[in-house]
């Protein structure tokens, strides 16, 4: 009779293999690092020469870095939203940065399904530390009602304009900076504290329960300021500057503001140099903790360099040699740096030159995770690229758009791109074509010479566009 229910017990478990080869399977852990502002050519790997990036270039070197790898579009919010949702900007919920009321950004919808949803059902700790921007404290876009369990840091992107702010977030838990006095010091710097937080987080976890954690940090967003440390002191007489002024902490100090800076060039440098830190601070904490093998590390940027606050990513080549930046859907403003790392699993010092975009983020970390995304998704998983089993699928092409200067839109197609100015100004609009090929800086709009690709082009975006009440295209 024991034998008998033996039998029968396997051969349930048998007729129930993805539950159980799912709880059966080893989950990595998932860090995915997102900067903010941080250009392609920002970091050493991508060929930086005056700021030093160590821990990113050692992140790079120990796993695959990816060449042509873009942001969910060239905007904070809307290109989280593409992140979490798996969506690109003509199908997610976020399609542009919203403000609201008296705190925080236009809530991601209640309907929406995110990575950390997903992640958290299949048995994943999840937590957020630094910017969300996806809803204020306690709506629908809450992080705590996005799937994750646990949050610090900023919740409003406009908040974060300031690296002294007035309070922090954790939870539902205002954490009020009173050393910094509502902006009228600058004492404690908040990126510090999330750091802190972070590395406790770290601390706290064993190897019995996988765990993602999401890092959306704020550097290098501007303002332009960092601690006077040995980071700042390095770079200070490194470079020409050029004081710039702005609003200052103290009584009249604003939320949206940037500060004053006497050495934009140095202080932006430091400011690179520090999230590099963070990122190695990371790598080490994991490695101390026997965690390092299983967990994949995933880092990039929201979108491309800024120009606010005396930033100047033309002296830096932040771009790479890539046209535009923030605000642009010229490649410097959505190609982003991309590396994943997973030791024994990704070969070491690779090269992808898979097209992808940060859509594709979830149905690849879900795939590694060993679930499934069951909500619409207009990603691909590139886990065959990452551990070379399997073929790669590819995109028929990749799509963007940008609800701000008269609307924008652009398409990939293969080594094609082109991309639509004045989308809300019929008599202005115009499609620029690009042969990313032969010209990756997008300086010879080719459109004249081959209108039937632009006219194909055209269609493409009018069938990647879904019309969004809440985002109209073109909105200013």
């Amino acid at each position: 009779m024991k034998k008998t229910w033996l039998g029968i017990c396997f051969l349930i478990c048998l007729s129930l293999p993805g539950k159980a080869q799912q709880k059966n399977a080893i989950q990595p852990n998932i860090v995915l690092i997102v900067a903010d502002d941080l250009g392609y050519g920002d970091v050493g790997f991508n060929g930086q020469k005056l700021i030093k990036t160590p821990n990113l270039d050692r992140l790079a070197a120990q796993g695959m870095r990816f060449n042509q790898f873009y942001a969910g579009t060239t905007v904070c919010a809307p290109s989280r939203s593409a992140l979490m949702t798996g969506q690109h900007t003509g199908h997610t919920y976020i399609r542009g940065n919203k403000e609201m009321i008296p705190e925080g950004q236009q809530p991601l919808a209640a309907s929406e399904t995110t990575i950390a949803e997903v992640l958290k059902k299949a048995g994943y700790t999840t937590a957020a530390f630094g910017k969300w921007g996806l809803g204020p404290v306690g709506s629908e876009g809450d992080p705590l009602k996005q799937g994750f369990d646990y949050f610090y840091g900023y919740n409003c992107q406009k908040l974060a304009h300031r690296y002294y702010p007035a309070h922090l977030w954790e939870n539902e838990k205002k954490i009020v900076l009173t050393e910094n006095q509502n902006l009228q010091f600058a004492k404690t710097f908040a990126p510090d504290l999330i750091q802190e937080q972070t590395l406790t987080f770290i601390d706290k976890q064993n190897d019995k329960q996988p765990f993602f954690l999401f890092l959306p940090y704020i550097l290098p967003h501007a303002e332009l300021l960092v601690p006077d440390d040995p980071l700042l002191e390095y770079y200070k007489g490194k470079f020409p500057e050029k004081p710039f002024k702005g609003a200052d902490y103290g009584v009249d100090a604003k939320d949206g503001g940037y500060t004053s800076q006497p050495y934009p060039h140095a202080t932006f440098a430091a400011m690179v140099a520090r999230l590099d830190q963070y990122v190695g601070e990371v790598m080490d904490k994991l490695k101390a903790k026997g965690l390092d093998k299983n967990t994949i590390i995933m880092f990039s940027s929201d979108n491309g360099p800024h120009v606010e606050g005396g930033a100047d990513p033309v002296f830096f080549n932040s771009g790479g040699g890539l046209r535009g930046v923030k605000r642009d859907l010229y490649e410097g403003g959505i190609r982003v740096p991309f590396v994943v790392s997973w030791p024994g699993t990704i070969k070491p010092n690779t090269q992808s030159d898979f097209v992808g975009a940060f859509w594709d983020l979830f149905p690849t970390v879900a795939e590694l995770a060993h679930t499934k995304v069951t909500s619409p998704t207009d990603g691909l998983s590139f886990a065959a690229t990452l551990t070379g089993k399997g073929k790669q699928k590819q995109h028929e092409y990749l799509y963007w758009e940008f609800h701000e200067g008269g609307g924008k839109q652009a398409v990939r197609q293969g080594n094609w791109k082109a991309v639509k100015l004045n989308v809300n100004r019929p008599e202005s609009s115009r499609i620029e074509l690009y042969d990313l090929t032969k010209d990756s800086s997008e300086q010879v709009d080719l459109s004249k010479q081959f209108p039937d690709k632009v006219a194909k082009m055209e269609a493409l975006m009018k069938e990647a566009h879904r019309a969004s009440a809440l985002f109209p295209l073109g909105a200013d």
